[in-house]
């Protein structure tokens, strides 16, 4: 899922994701189109092929916030979008002749993307991620990073680092769930080095030292998308793809899908969730 206040270019970074190798051959997106302004919850399906091996890859693209004078609770929409996954895979597997396969459209992965304004956080973000953080695996990104120097980017990186633990709020990978030494050394690294994730997001191709790429022009060149001494799009590809596709699952199954599930049970006195038509047959009964 990517989440964060309008204009950001939430939209181009999901369109980047299909467009760059991992899976440029399979995209159907009309490069001319320009991308209109994302209004509702929209998932997109699309399959990506990684090494031979075929995935089915679910991006949940969700309308900007912030726009409004009443920002209050705007949260709500997005925690009731991912607890009503929640939901569902609950009551396929309460069923009594439950399918082997679960069909599985739990929210995995929340990318959370942050403005780059090189000073704090707004309070709104602050907001926002504490509430997620409780449901879904957030990954905070520094959307538009071009717009930054070396220096401001590191500082700005190092600031939001620094509010995120101040305020309590646990971003992906979250060192409770860190499994042994190698895993710890690991995603120590990632969380005091590479996040937030600082990006520029592009579905436009030119051609550059005889490659075609993707990219920004700019007066002064072109901004590669996938080159890391430009931007950090190929870091956060691969952990999110690549390095940490399963263990994102896991996390999502056995903490925050587990945690939803006990208060759901507990809720009901232990027993399953009836689903609704269930009840409107016996309803309908005389």
């Amino acid at each position: 899922m990517s989440k964060g206040q309008s204009g950001l270019g939430k939209s181009t970074l999901v369109n980047t994701l299909f467009k760059s190798q991992v899976s440029r051959k399979a995209s159907s997106w009309n490069r001319e189109e320009k991308i209109p302004k994302t209004v509702e919850i929209k998932a997109i399906g699309h399959v990506i092929e990684e090494g031979g091996v075929k995935m089915k890859l679910t991006v949940i693209d969700t309308p900007g916030f912030g726009d409004q004078i009443n920002n209050e609770n705007c949260w709500e929409p997005i925690e009731k979008y991912i607890n009503e996954q929640y939901e569902k895979f609950l009551k396929e597997e309460v069923n009594i002749a439950r399918k082997k396969r679960i069909p599985d459209t739990r929210v995995h992965c929340c990318l959370y993307f942050i403005s780059p304004t090189g000073h704090s956080l707004r309070p709104l973000d602050l907001e926002f991620m504490k509430h997620l953080s409780k449901v879904v695996n957030i990954i905070p990104v520094i959307a538009k990073a071009d717009t930054m120097t070396l220096e401001e980017k590191s500082e700005f990186k190092q600031r939001v680092r620094k509010e995120l633990e101040v305020n309590g709020i646990e971003f992906y990978p979250q060192k409770e769930f860190d499994e042994d030494l190698e895993d710890k050394t690991e995603n120590d690294k990632i969380r005091q080095e590479s996040m937030p994730f600082a990006v520029v997001g592009s579905d436009k191709e030119y051609q550059v030292n005889g490659k075609r790429v993707l990219g920004r022009k700019t007066p002064w060149g072109i901004i590669e998308v996938e080159n890391l001494n430009h931007c950090e799009f190929a870091l956060l590809r691969d952990f999110v793809i690549r390095t940490h596709l399963q263990d994102l699952k896991e996390v999502t199954h056995n903490i925050h899908y587990e945690t939803y599930r006990a208060k759901r049970l507990n809720d009901n006195g232990g027993l399953p969730p009836v689903s609704v038509d269930t009840e409107e047959s016996h309803d309908s009964n005389p």
